[in-house]
């Protein structure tokens, strides 16, 4: 098993906060690129998704070097293995859903892991959720119905709010999952770098088939689509993804999610003022409450450090 000295606080804070930070550009390289193209739907999606995901994969080729599977059991492999693909899962549905809903619903829902994180840890470990953490939950679910309602009848960025929407939440199921097995993963003796290296290989190699059934070509779009797809898997994903990987190793998961909660209020920010995207009122008064809910669901599970969480 792999050992490094703990680094400091400081360290920590700000390798979280530099996360946060690149994967609030997700949302926005994804519009980019759909809007870049011209493109909407599964097909197109899938192809952003793929090649995210085949490119912060290509990214990571060096840190194969070390790799000694060997040296490690047999289970920690098989938690960033199914990880992988909970991961393949959570980006085809989650950069499909900005086809069909505002990138505010959409990285609203996105992000509601923590919720979806309690419950399975009760399924699962029989973590049964402090009464705190269930007021969140119901918090949560309300804030969510108000948002999967809210563009019903109402002119929308996307052409089908309720199936974004929907995707969104699938998005954020998988990626619950994910975030609980690369916790256990880690747990167990793979290194992060080994861990992030396993988990997007293969969640690219589960999502480069993809698009082809799907009858969606990689090629024929203008060069500017492929310079976003290339900032996507740098940004949001080798250094967000990996930097909150990383954090949730070293700190309270708890506190990781409330920093994470950051990332919708980023994200939307960036939509405005770049897409002149306004969220409707329903809309933000559902972020409202759901975030809140989100929040006192963390706070609820504060005294359970060893539960995993997710972004």
């Amino acid at each position: 098993m792999q050992t490094s000295p703990a680094p400091t606080r400081w360290a920590i804070a700000l390798i979280l906060t530099v996360g946060i930070l690149a994967v609030s550009t997700a949302a926005v390289f994804i519009r980019l690129a759909l809007d870049a193209a011209d493109q909407r739907g599964v097909g197109f999606s899938l192809v952003l998704a793929a090649m995210r995901m085949g490119i912060a994969a290509l990214m990571l080729v060096p840190t194969w070097r070390s790799f000694h599977p060997g040296q490690i059991q047999r289970r920690s492999l098989l938690y960033s293995m199914v990880a992988g693909i909970c991961l393949a899962i959570h980006f085809a549905s989650w950069i499909t859903s900005l086809s069909y809903t505002s990138i505010a619903a959409s990285t609203t829902l996105v992000t509601t892991n923590p919720i979806w994180v309690a419950l399975l840890s009760w399924w699962i470990w029989r973590e049964r959720p402090t009464w705190l953490t269930s007021v969140g939950i119901g918090v949560a679910i309300a804030g969510s119905a108000v948002i999967g309602l809210s563009d019903l009848g109402v002119a929308s960025p996307g052409q089908h709010p309720l199936l974004g929407n929907a995707l969104a939440l699938i998005g954020s199921w998988a990626v619950s999952a994910y975030f609980l097995l690369s916790r256990e993963a880690q747990r167990n003796g793979v290194s992060t770098q080994h861990h992030v290296a396993i988990t997007y290989s293969l969640a690219a190699l589960v999502l480069i088939p993809m698009p082809w059934l799907a009858h969606t070509s990689y090629l024929g779009y203008s060069p500017r689509v492929y310079v976003y797809i290339s900032l996507m898997a740098l940004f949001p994903q080798v250094i967000g993804h990996t930097s909150l990987n990383w954090a949730v190793r070293w700190m309270s998961p708890t506190l990781v999610t409330l920093v994470i909660l950051a990332e919708p209020v980023g994200a939307g920010l960036l939509g405005l003022v770049i897409f002149q995207e306004y969220p409707g009122p329903m809309v933000l008064l559902g972020a409202m409450i759901l975030l809140s809910g989100v929040a006192i669901a963390a706070i609820g599970n504060q005294d359970r450090p060893s539960m995993p969480s997710s972004p």
